[in-house]
């Protein structure tokens, strides 16, 4: 195992949900970031956001490391659910939320069903 695939290991090991997105929450650099990032700020997770574009390194490991080719990668709880059309797929039918609840991670989306 390599020094990035560890700290990738580690980061997602030590957050509940991770968020590895082009930019960062505050100001994401890609749509598909944002969107992602808008449905976590929505649901009121906590969460942990990665910039991939500070790393070039980091970024080709966590292809490898995850077996996924694009970004945002999404990780609840060490699972890797996926990129932004899976998210809003699960937040649009409640199963995204349905997630959050079985793998014990808070959220506070008032109309959250």
């Amino acid at each position: 195992m390599n020094a990035k695939h560890e700290e990738i290991q580690k980061v997602i090991d030590e957050n509940d949900v991770v968020l590895f997105v082009k930019g960062t929450a505050k100001f994401p650099q890609c749509g598909f970031s944002a969107v992602v990032i808008q449905i976590f700020d929505r649901l009121g997770v906590q969460y942990k956001d990665v910039n991939i574009l500070e790393d070039n390194d980091l970024r080709q490991e966590l292809k490898v490391f995850s077996d996924w080719p694009t970004f945002p990668q999404i990780y609840l709880k060490g699972e890797l659910i996926g990129g932004c059309d899976i998210a809003r797929e699960m937040f649009t039918s409640g199963e995204l939320q349905e997630a959050l609840k079985e793998k014990g991670i808070p959220f506070s989306m008032a109309d959250a069903s």
